[in-house]
């Protein structure tokens, strides 16, 4: 339940921030007209990155008890991680400069006299983070229901996904419409981190798979087995499988993925949060000596 609140409140919040730049630019130029074509992008992304979630579901699951849902499920953990991964480095380095590129491209779609043009915008913004949000509750619904298989624990997934979208609306709403503030840098660091020690585990999962498949033949000594005290299968055992990948009989190989990857992942991030800040100083103290009349101009205050 809580990977799933995490990973739908931070993609909810950034698709909503998407889309609230675009309206928010359409209405600044008068375009209010194309707020439509915006919807109809939006609507079209979600229901197709939905509706082939789905399908991916059920069509992993027919082959439920084979190796090839488990080859399925080692795929989804591995791109599912890579993803995130990415998609985390990416928000750290460009938010800065997010809404200028969606006005730029807006413009651009604009330019071109198509109604689609803003659609297609919308469409591929949105989709990208429902996709991202697809494959990675996927894997997190795979990983889980190896620990326990209960329409229970099914509904809990779904109820973690659903707060998460509704708090991240209200987030949205609270942002932008009522002026509330919040540092969004810190914001996505903070969940950024939380959510790769979440794809650590996912890299454990899937190491364990590849070692049961005999893919990797190496590293398999068992450091403990602590399924007497905390089993992965019992309620607090999920918990802590779900959020720091918790395994009650870890292989030699899984530990050092996890650590290694946790270690160098994190370790990266946080330093680029730490740069990211005192670089945009420089730059609008650059911005401001270049400014006529000494202050800083438009671009250097944004920051």
């Amino acid at each position: 339940m809580i990977p799933t609140f995490v990973i739908f409140l931070r993609e909810g919040i950034e698709a909503s921030m998407i889309v609230a730049i675009l309206l928010a630019y359409l209405q600044r130029i008068g375009k209010r007209r194309h707020f439509r074509d915006v919807f109809w992008g939006v609507a079209s992304a979600l229901l197709l990155v939905f509706g082939g979630g789905v399908a991916a579901f059920f069509l992993i699951k027919q082959y439920e008890g084979s190796n090839v849902q488990t080859y399925f499920e080692t795929a989804t953990y591995i791109l599912a991680a890579a993803i995130l991964t990415y998609m985390t480095f990416w928000m750290q380095r460009h938010a800065k400069g997010l809404a200028q590129e969606l006005e730029r491209r807006s413009d651009l779609a604009l330019s071109k006299g198509t109604r689609w043009g803003l659609g297609l915008l919308a469409f591929q913004a949105v989709g990208r983070e429902g996709l991202e949000t697809m494959v990675f509750t996927l894997a997190i619904v795979f990983a889980n229901s190896r620990q326990a298989s209960t329409p229970v624990h099914g509904n809990l997934v779904l109820l973690g996904a659903g707060l998460g979208l509704v708090a991240a609306l209200a987030v949205a709403y609270a942002i932008y419409m009522l002026g509330a503030k919040l540092n969004m840098r810190k914001f996505f660091r903070v969940l950024g981190t939380v959510l790769m020690i979440f794809a650590a585990g996912l890299l454990a999962d899937a190491v364990e798979n590849m070692q049961q498949l005999h893919w990797l033949p190496f590293g398999e000594h068992v450091l403990w087995n602590s399924s007497g005290m905390v089993s992965e299968s019992s309620s607090f055992g999920d918990v802590l499988h779900s959020l720091l990948g918790y395994a009650d009989h870890p292989t030699l190989l899984q530990a050092f993925v996890w650590i290694a990857y946790v270690a160098v992942s994190v370790a990266f991030f946080m330093r680029i949060g730490r740069g990211g800040p005192r670089r945009d100083i420089k730059s609008s103290k650059s911005s401001a000596a270049s400014s006529p009349n000494g202050n800083p101009t438009p671009a250097a205050r944004e920051v």
